[in-house]
């Protein structure tokens, strides 16, 4: 696999075009895969985000043979050798267009919300997918973007066959593909985990997304905050080195410090999709393995809670010699037995952790210290998750901070069922928000 999934895909294509200019430069994201690859995109770039919703008109005898696209703003584009050859008479071509265009409304609202569609006009469009096949809907975006004005399209993608790369060269002025391998039956090949994006993802990014104003202010250089991260890092645990990966929006004061589950890693998809949620609300994160490779060969030490913990402890104790983390609040997001590491690391005291969230978690694990956590602590739970469940209500009872246990329901334990790891995204951003006020460490 090329990629761990969309969140990684999009880094690294963000990286692929961090030198790309950026004046009067629109991110566009096909919905529903794009959208999270754009997201990484427009966020490195520091550029507007939009969506940009295209709709094939089929022959309406041959509904998978195209006679044309529309797009917002009344745009439509039409094969006229496809109408012609089939025959279609003007009124069956209104009533496909009349039908597609109520779902291309249905669409762009359920996305978009009653934000306006960021204007194209004598700018770039640089229009992004999680992959491109065929490339026939990339095709008819990149003629709805010139329809609405821009002067330059450009398509970026991270993965696409070499033939369908040369193809797309006669509707764009640049295609840009990560990797072009000759070998290719589909896109989620290329992909350790290709989970479906659903609606509600999509929408939580566009709502994440920079405004249009901030985001131009960013790229014409006049905005006053630092310069941001996202980056692998080798994080030092005490004398272990383990590998890790730093993101710090602009402006960054708060850092959320993630401890994986059993058998995962700083790759984890579900955390990293977690960790984009927070960085689109302003929230630094990081990313890291909690053994070296060769700690790992011994399975017994993916169960040692107390080592995990102290393995946590060191890394918040580099994170706080960084210059990034030494006024920041720092905050613990814990994934089943994570979890369990997270709060007993949280319960160390001298250790000022300003919150704490688990997501599937065991704090069952931490038991013997759950007394001493003072930090606030939300425990979420798959509603289907029922041992797990219990688990949590048990373990609450023994805190004394402030928690807050939330089911979500038709989730189970690793939150696969479409939409709910989105929920519990959002619950856990808005309980740091809520939580992490920057705190202050005196010198020495």
């Amino acid at each position: 696999m090329l990629f761990a999934d969309r969140v990684d895909a999009g880094r690294r294509l963000a990286d692929r075009l961090k030198t790309f200019p950026r004046e009067n430069l629109v991110v566009l994201g096909l919905p529903r895969g794009g959208v999270p690859v754009a997201f990484q995109v427009a966020s490195k770039l520091e550029v507007p985000l939009d969506i940009i919703v295209v709709r094939k008109l089929g022959v309406p005898f041959q509904p998978e043979l195209a006679m044309g696209a529309i797009g917002e703003g009344n745009v439509r584009i039409l094969n006229e050798q496809v109408v012609t050859a089939t025959g279609v008479a003007a009124a069956e071509l209104d009533e496909v267009e009349a039908r597609e265009r109520k779902e291309l409304a249905r669409r762009a609202l359920r996305f978009r919300g009653t934000r306006e569609r960021v204007p194209l006009a004598g700018g770039t469009a640089l229009i992004v997918d999680d992959g491109i096949a065929t490339g026939s809907t990339v095709r008819a975006a990149c003629k709805v973007a010139r329809a609405q004005g821009a002067r330059r399209v450009v398509v970026a993608t991270p993965v696409a066959p070499p033939d369908t790369v040369a193809a797309l060269r006669d509707d764009a002025d640049e295609v840009i593909a990560l990797y072009t391998p000759e070998h290719f039956y589909a896109i989620g090949q290329f992909y350790a985990d290709f989970t479906q994006t659903s609606d509600d993802e999509v929408v939580r990014l566009m709502q994440c997304s920079p405004t249009h104003s901030a985001a131009v202010a960013g790229a014409a250089g006049v905005s006053d905050d630092p310069p941001g991260r996202d980056e692998e890092v080798e994080v030092h645990a005490g004398a272990a080195l383990v590998g890790g990966h730093l993101t710090l929006p602009d402006g960054a004061n708060a850092i959320v410090v993630f401890a994986h589950g059993s058998g995962s890693s700083r790759h984890s998809p579900r955390n990293r999709f977690v960790a984009s949620v927070l960085n689109g609300a302003g929230l630094g994160t990081l990313l890291f393995d909690l053994l070296t490779p060769a700690e790992e060969l011994d399975r017994a030490n993916v169960f040692d809670i107390p080592l995990l913990a102290h393995r946590l402890v060191e890394v918040t104790d580099w994170l706080r010699e960084q210059p990034e983390g030494r006024d920041a609040a720092i905050g613990y997001f814990g994934a089943s037995t994570g979890a369990g590491a997270a709060l007993w690391a949280a319960a160390e005291s001298g250790l000022d952790v300003a919150a704490v969230v688990s997501r599937g978690g065991r704090p069952d694990l931490a038991g013997p210290r759950l007394g001493d956590v003072r930090a606030p602590t939300l425990l979420i739970v798959g509603g289907h998750d029922a041992v797990v469940l219990e688990l949590n209500r048990d373990a609450q009872a023994q805190m004394h901070c402030e928690t807050r246990l939330s089911v979500v329901e038709g989730a189970s334990h690793l939150f696969e069922e479409p939409g709910t790891l989105d929920i519990a995204a959002q619950l856990a951003c808005d309980w740091f928000v809520a939580h992490m006020a920057p705190v202050s460490h005196p010198a020495g």
